[in-house]
């Protein structure tokens, strides 16, 4: 094994993979260069730590710290003979994908953090103060973002059953690929794809270190006298969360021959409606909702489009809320479509409702935290995470890292070192004392 890293020696090594000249930041979709090399990395690190690597039908990493032949595995200090000694392990980890242009934090740092604070414990155990009575895995899921197949946390979906598996393949990329030929080019069966009972059966518990997504560890009632708030947070709950698709259509035509008043201009009712979508969302207290993409077709300078298609991000506590949020926003577009002679149709994507983490497990983080981080708030998020697709089929919970800036999915996210390495020894300590 190699001398223990640091959480900063860890991602400054990837500091450059990925980089974004165009956008700023990283652009990292799955199974591009940059997040091929980006698991390659991982594979060396683990591999160099003695780790037992596999990766499942889902295109999932997982690296295995074992337990030492003739320990006794399981909660309860046993195990059947012949039972899976990896059953009911302690599973942490993250993701490698970005959003386009996104920051360096979102998804590495929780996969660093996984392996510098294997290193603590390792040598924890080394000196006699670490005793384990069930097996250990930092796991890597694909496509979290889904920022290239359109459909978020997509490794952990498939997994789990959430979404249909003849769907999940049928997804394409910007290119035409489909998720099945994509995941068929990189070594893995489309047939095979799907819940995995043996994989799910494996994880007893699931810890996500995560870099924090707003501003809520500098908040007023956190901060101290230099306004620097505490270095990490254990999550509570996820916001419910979902993206829909809107396709405008209208009438194609040429830009300098129609007239302004012989027009249908899809571009002109998409316009309409993403103002409608901020407008409807700031009258309702809780709600957050984004239009980020927006897609015209054939998309040239002097063509009025036939169809613009635009995707909207809508998230709120209330699962209810959220659906009937959605609800206003698709009447308002149809009124406005067909005032404008074109035509709209709203397709859901994807949708999570509101989570809230394992109540046992959190107050267990809470409690282990508490030893590198007094005074450690609970706080919720409105980001998704895989751990909030994992939290139906097994005790779940979450640490943020400080994010001074509060800025994520952009090039400003920031983590300051001596955060980074204070969630590595929080996240350790949370291993120690659930193993």
């Amino acid at each position: 094994m190699p001398e223990p890293s640091t959480v900063n020696s860890l991602m400054a090594a990837i500091a450059d993979t990925g980089r974004d000249a165009r956008r700023g930041g990283y652009s990292r979709p799955v199974y591009s260069t940059p997040e091929l090399d980006l698991r390659e990395w991982f594979t060396t690190e683990a591999t160099a730590r003695g780790l037992e690597l596999e990766r499942d039908a889902n295109g999932i990493i997982w690296a295995w710290w074992d337990l030492p032949a003739g320990a006794a595995a399981g909660h309860d200090g046993g195990a059947p003979a012949g039972a899976d000694p990896r059953r009911g392990a302690l599973v942490t980890g993250s993701h490698l994908d970005s959003v386009p242009g996104g920051g360096a934090f979102d998804g590495p740092l929780g996969v660093a953090s996984a392996l510098a604070a294997y290193d603590v414990l390792a040598a924890r155990e080394a000196a006699g103060d670490l005793s384990r009575n069930r097996a250990l895995a930092i796991a890597v899921f694909p496509e979290e973002e889904g920022s290239a197949f359109g459909v978020a946390c997509l490794g952990s979906r498939l997994l789990t059953g959430a979404i249909d598996t003849s769907r999940a393949l049928n997804l394409r990329d910007a290119s035409g690929t489909t998720f099945a030929d994509a995941s068929r080019a990189h070594g893995l069966d489309p047939d095979a794809m799907g819940r995995d009972e043996v994989a799910l059966s494996r994880i007893g518990d699931f810890v996500e270190l995560h870099v924090e997504q707003g501003l809520g560890l500098n908040g007023a009632e956190f901060t101290d006298a230099a306004g620097r708030g505490p270095a990490v947070a254990v999550a509570s709950s996820i916001l419910g969360h979902g993206r829909w698709r809107f396709s405008v259509a209208g009438q194609g035509n040429h830009a300098g021959t129609t007239l302004m008043t012989d027009r249908a201009d899809p571009m002109v009712a998409a316009a309409q409606m993403v103002l409608a979508v901020r407008k409807t969302a700031a009258a309702q207290a809780d709600a957050r909702a984004t239009v980020g993409r927006l897609e015209p077709v054939p998309g040239g300078t002097n063509v009025i489009a036939s169809r613009v298609d635009f995707w909207m991000d809508v998230r709120h506590p209330d699962d209810a809320v959220t659906a009937a949020l959605v609800e206003r926003i698709h009447g308002q577009a149809q009124k406005i479509a067909a005032f404008e002679g074109c035509s709209v149709a709203m397709t859901e994507e994807s949708y999570s409702g509101t989570v809230h983490f394992d109540a046992a497990l959190t107050r267990a983080l809470q409690g282990s935290v508490q030893r590198t981080t007094p005074g450690a708030p609970a706080l919720s998020t409105g980001a998704g995470h895989d751990a909030g697709v994992l939290a139906s089929e097994a005790p779940t919970g979450m640490l943020f890292v400080r994010n001074p800036s509060g800025i994520s999915h952009s090039p400003e996210e920031h983590v300051e070192d001596d955060d980074a390495t204070a969630g590595t020894l929080a996240l350790a300590d949370t291993l120690d004392d659930l193993l």
